[in-house]
C-alpha cells in the first residue's frame, strides 16, 4: 500500500511521491547460513546478519525486516526487494545493479559506493543515515523519498525521476548529467549542492534561496560573465 505526499515541502502545484506503507506479517528468525543466487526469502527477519562478499545475484526479498546487517561488497545484481524494511544496514561496494526495490524503507544506512545503475525504485523512502558515492546513472526513480539523510556526491547521471522528493536531507556534489525530471521536489533539502547537469533541472522545483545559491553554476553554464 502507499499514501501519497501533500506536494513535498511547501505544498505547490508539484505532485507529491507516494510513500509505501509497509505492513509486515508475524517474521520468521533467519537461522544463518549464506545467502543464495536466485535465493527466495518470504517472510524473515534478519538481524546483525554478515552477508560480507556473498553472492546472491537475482535474490527476492518479500515482506521482510534486515536489521545491522552487513553487506559490503554483497553482490545482489538484480536482486528484489519488497514490502521490506531494512535498518541500520551497512556496506561498501554493495553491487544492486539493475535490481528492483519496490514498497521499501532504508532507515539509517550506512553505506558507501552502493551500485544502484540501472534500477527501479519505486515508493521507496530513504530515512536518516549517510551513503556515499551513491550510483544511480540510467536508474527509474519514481515515487521515492530522501529524507534527513546525507548523500554525498549522489550520481544521477541519465537517471529518470518522477515524484521524488529530497527533504531535510544533505546534498553533496550531486551529479544530474542527463537526467529527466518530472514533479521533483528539491525544495525541502537542507542543502543542495549540484556538481554538475545544472541545466536538467526542468521539472523540478527549488527554492528562492536554492536559486540564489545555484546562481553562479547556472551563469557558468549559460556563460554569463558576472563581474563587480
Amino acid at each position: 500500500m502507499a499514501r501519497t505526499g501533500a506536494g513535498g515541502a511547501g505544498g505547490g502545484r508539484v505532485k507529491g511521491a507516494r510513500r509505501p506503507e509497509v505492513r509486515l506479517p508475524e517474521l520468521a528468525p533467519w537461522t544463518g547460513g549464506e545467502l543464495e543466487p536466485d535465493g527466495d526469502y518470504d517472510g524473515q527477519a534478519f538481524r546483525e546478519a554478515d552477508f560480507v562478499g556473498q553472492d546472491a545475484a537475482g535474490a527476492r526479498f518479500m515482506d521482510c525486516a534486515l536489521t545491522d546487517c552487513a553487506f559490503d561488497e554483497t553482490r545482489l545484481r538484480h536482486a528484489r526487494v519488497l514490502d521490506t524494511v531494512l535498518t541500520g544496514i551497512r556496506g561498501v561496494g554493495t553491487d544492486l545493479a539493475e535490481a528492483t526495490l519496490r514498497d521499501v524503507e532504508l532507515v539509517d544506512a550506512r553505506l558507501g559506493g552502493t551500485q544502484l545503475h540501472g534500477s527501479v525504485l519505486e515508493r521507496v523512502v530513504i530515512r536518516g543515515g549517510k551513503i556515499d558515492y551513491l550510483n544511480l546513472r540510467t536508474a527509474k526513480l519514481r515515487d521515492v523519498v530522501f529524507e534527513g539523510c546525507v548523500l554525498v556526491e549522489p550520481d544521477f547521471g541519465n537517471a529518470a525521476l518522477e515524484r521524488v522528493e529530497f527533504i531535510g536531507c544533505t546534498v553533496k556534489g550531486a551529479d544530474f548529467r542527463g537526467v529527466t525530471m518530472e514533479d521533483v521536489d528539491l525544495r525541502g533539502a537542507a542543502s543542495l549542492e549540484i556538481a554538475t547537469g545544472v541545466e536538467r533541472l526542468s521539472g523540478a522545483v527549488i527554492s528562492t534561496s536554492q536559486l540564489l545559491d545555484l546562481a553562479p553554476v547556472l551563469a557558468a553554464q549559460l556563460g554569463i560573465r558576472v563581474e563587480d
